[in-house]
């Protein structure tokens, strides 16, 4: 098969694991190429499949209570040394569920990068990129009234390195949100954005792990929007895009 070389490395091209070089190779193929286009956008929606699978089983309340129950120790003979135990388990009880919330935290952080890696590489693979076809901004903007619940700002990138393909309504989770596509120097990045609070459950300031994907990202709220900014290109490419929103939504 003329395709077979590219899908025998296109989960790891969906993982976001190839080398440069190779992501700019893959991206263009998978552009020409229907056949692998389509077992890209099947291959992502069966992992966010198993994502969302995998967040409905989580330890019940009887659950916690069966094991609370179980390592419950008998009275001591001793005030004190009862008093000194039962201060002992209050540490240990604080320092598990500030352990256990730090852990929850990293884990909503690390799928919501992992979704909007997702959401990137499918519009990559898409045949259709973009709903709304326009290098105007206002053009562009006015497209998502009506459809997503809040407004926002777009720079104008006439001046600069950067070029506006169009956008997309998109979804991270339920969420519904606006899918922006630039272009620099052959590259195409994603500006993700928004409510921050329909995202509380998948919120992660800073910046993301290492250990998920292989793009670059900046991420922000502002003006009770949250902001991603994804892509191959450099990270200086990246940041600068982002500063230009930062400076039209400030």
């Amino acid at each position: 098969m003329v395709c077979e070389s590219w899908k025998v490395k296109l989960d790891t091209y969906l993982d976001g694991e190839l080398p440069s070089e190779e992501m700019h190779a893959f991206d263009a193929h998978v552009h020409s190429c229907s056949s692998c286009s389509a077992d890209a956008l099947t291959r992502v929606q069966m992992k966010r499949g198993i994502q969302a699978a995998g967040k409905r089983f989580a330890p019940t309340a009887e659950f916690r209570r069966r094991v609370q129950s179980s390592i419950a120790t008998q009275p001591h003979r001793g005030f004190r040394l009862t008093w000194m135990f039962a201060a002992a388990l209050s540490v240990l009880a604080v320092a598990g569920l500030l352990a256990t919330y730090f852990q929850v935290q990293r884990s909503r952080g690390e799928q919501a990068y992992s979704e909007i890696a997702d959401l990137h590489v499918a519009a990559l693979a898409s045949s259709s990129r973009v709903d709304v076809v326009s290098t105007d901004r206002h053009t562009v903007k006015p497209w998502f009234q009506g459809k997503i619940p809040f407004s926002f700002d777009l720079p104008e990138v006439q001046n600069s390195e950067f070029s506006l393909l169009g956008g997309r309504m998109t979804y991270l989770g339920q969420s519904p949100g606006a899918h922006l596509i630039y272009t620099v120097r052959k590259h195409e990045i994603s500006v993700f954005i928004f409510q921050d609070t329909a995202l509380r459950d998948k919120r992660s300031d800073g910046a993301p792990a290492k250990k998920e994907i292989s793009f670059n990202v900046a991420t922000w709220n502002q003006g009770g929007l949250r902001y991603f900014v994804i892509g191959d290109a450099s990270p200086a490419d990246i940041n600068n895009l982002a500063k230009l929103f930062k400076a039209t939504g400030s």
